[in-house]
């Protein structure tokens, strides 16, 4: 815990003084030093202290909690930033025109023997630039926002979360005393202080102009991140993300994911499927009851519907279930999703459907049974003998007559008078070849193949390929809207990728068309409902390339895939 917490300070001082909140930096120095129309002169004010209070708040609440308040609330994305935007400019009219702050401060007067005075203001102020200032980054950061969206916030989560703020508030607390301090001392400021809060409600509203137009990413771009050789170091100590860690599944079953083996072992007993969200497959939607797999073979897998390396798992496993459900085999299919959109029920069960998935579908939308499991991995089989020990788990793709294999020796072992029928000897497609371009995510969260070398700011503005593109990298070019998870078309814009692979697959969803340009190819797709994936290049070999994809305005690219 005290290391854990030491990670959070540190990656926390690290965000307070990282190119990302140089253009808040104004805003604090000059609100800090704004003192109240009630506090005399020479009094210290609590304003500096209110301000980066609500900054840190803000910061870290809304990146811990920001994903499950917005996925309970039928609200777009991006709502919080916006919501920020406007307290901005609403508090700077305020800090030029006294008659609007009264208006603001008139709701609060009836609280007897609490009147809101003008320093309190500081407070929302600081609430504002934390909201717009999320998606600051760092690995720290990164941890605690995965965290927050796959819903494991405990007691870790929440120490590495305040320890974060704390760390952050620091920095920015120095820069806001250092304000007040100027305005205390210098005699010019002490007398033209309303002239000082009309120039701080000016750099506000204009931070608040820049935030939304992304004029504030030239700045971020133009300095150079001097702080990511502290990030690196900080990352590679043990890191954050390994000490949140999952915390489920045994330590025998841990041992048998990370030693595969092509032989029955002991792994432990199998963990509970549970916090399930809704069964599909079933008769009425019933769960899956433990009564109804005593003395069964059981393969639970671990899937989600976008995710080209589960769907060709998929063409073995249903052959499985289909084979030898006669001899008392089973399969549960957790879908347990990496997207926002892959929460949504309809989507999967389309996808189900597009994918012929006929066994039960647990929806893992709380992680529950991940958890359960200490599953890491898309997909994932953990195979379960008559008993409910757990006997062998495969990560990833491949081995797949291995594992048929051990399945029919199960089958044998729990009823030794079956007859079992012919293997089913699909053929395998894992990709052979070595693969150098990795799966290559679109959205700012984790778009760490974007190919300026910077990170992806979320938000919506122009873009233009760059003159050179190096290999395994992507870059847009046009208008689009840049979210957590994906990019949006806002006009008639592109994707260029360098890539080495055999195949290519885009996570695409919306109504349109993509345009795809490839070995002096041009091929048109027609796109239309939730996301999904859809093949843009398939060849024998693997080869290297640039392919050049248009989107249609509307439609959201999430990730490129490759086999």
């Amino acid at each position: 815990m005290v290391t854990l917490v030491l990670i959070g300070l540190v990656g926390g001082l690290i965000t307070g003084i990282s190119p990302c909140v140089l253009p808040v930096l104004p805003v604090v120095f000059l609100s800090g030093g704004v003192r109240s129309g009630e506090r005399p002169a020479g009094r210290p004010g609590r304003r500096p202290y209110l301000i980066v209070l609500g900054l840190a708040l803000s910061f870290s609440v809304f990146t811990l909690l920001g994903t499950l308040i917005l996925s309970a609330l039928p609200l777009p994305d991006d709502t919080v930033r916006w919501a920020g935007l406007v307290v901005l400019v609403v508090l700077g009219v305020a800090m030029m025109v006294p008659a609007v702050q009264h208006l603001l401060e008139k709701p609060f007067n009836w609280i007897p023997q609490r009147r809101v005075r003008a320093e309190h203001g500081g407070f929302v102020l600081g609430l504002a630039l934390g909201a717009v200032y999320v998606p600051c980054a760092g690995p720290v950061l990164a941890a605690i926002t995965v965290a927050g969206a796959t819903g494991r916030i405990g007691v870790r989560t929440v120490l590495l979360t305040v320890a974060f703020a704390v760390g952050t508030a620091l920095p920015l607390l120095g820069f806001a005393l250092a304000g007040q301090g100027v305005a205390e001392r210098v005699r010019a400021f002490r007398e033209r202080q309303r002239g000082l809060r009309v120039l701080a409600g000016v750099v506000v509203i204009a931070l608040a102009v820049a935030l939304t137009f992304n004029v504030t990413d030239v700045l971020q771009r133009a300095v150079p991140d001097y702080t990511a050789t502290l990030n690196n170091a900080l990352d590679g100590q043990g890191g954050a993300a390994a000490r949140l860690g999952g915390s489920g599944g045994s330590a025998s079953l841990a041992d048998c994911a990370q030693q595969p083996s092509e032989t029955l072992e002991d792994c432990g007993k199998a963990p509970a499927i549970s916090g399930i969200q809704q069964w599909l497959n079933t008769p009425n939607g019933a769960p899956v009851s433990a009564s109804s797999l005593k003395g069964k073979v059981v393969l639970v897998d671990f899937w989600a519907y976008s995710c080209i390396n589960c769907q060709r798992a998929i063409t073995h496993v249903e052959p499985w279930y289909d084979t030898y459900r006669a001899a008392g085999f089973e399969v549960i299919g957790v879908h347990t999703p990496e997207y926002a959109f892959e929460h949504v029920p309809g989507n999967v069960a389309a996808g189900a459907k597009r994918l012929r998935v006929s066994y039960p579908v647990a929806l893992d939308n709380k992680y529950t049974t991940w958890d359960n499991f200490g599953n890491d991995s898309w997909p994932a089989e953990y195979l379960i003998d008559a008993k409910g020990e757990v006997r062998h788990v495969a990560l990833g793709e491949g081995d797949y007559d291995g594992t048929e294999a051990l399945i029919r020796q199960l089958l044998t072992a729990a009823h030794p008078t079956v007859k079992l029928p012919t293997a089913t000897h699909v053929s395998d497609t894992t990709p052979s070849s070595p693969q150098m371009t990795p799966e290559t995510y679109l959205g700012s969260e984790r778009a760490n193949t974007y190919a300026a070398g910077t990170p992806l700011p979320a938000g919506t503005r122009d873009f233009s390929y760059p003159a050179s593109q190096p290999p395994n990298t992507f870059a847009l070019s046009g208008s689009w809207k840049v979210g957590g998870e994906a990019v949006t078309a806002e006009g008639r814009s592109g994707i260029r990728l360098n890539y080495l692979a055999n195949d290519i697959y885009l996570d695409v969803g919306g109504t349109g068309t993509v345009t795809a340009k490839i070995n002096g190819r041009t091929t048109t797709y027609r796109i239309s409902g939730a996301p999904d994936i859809y093949p843009l290049l398939s060849a024998e070999d693997q080869q290297s390339g640039t392919l050049d994809v248009t989107l249609s305005p509307g439609l959201s690219a999430y990730s490129f895939t490759f086999g």
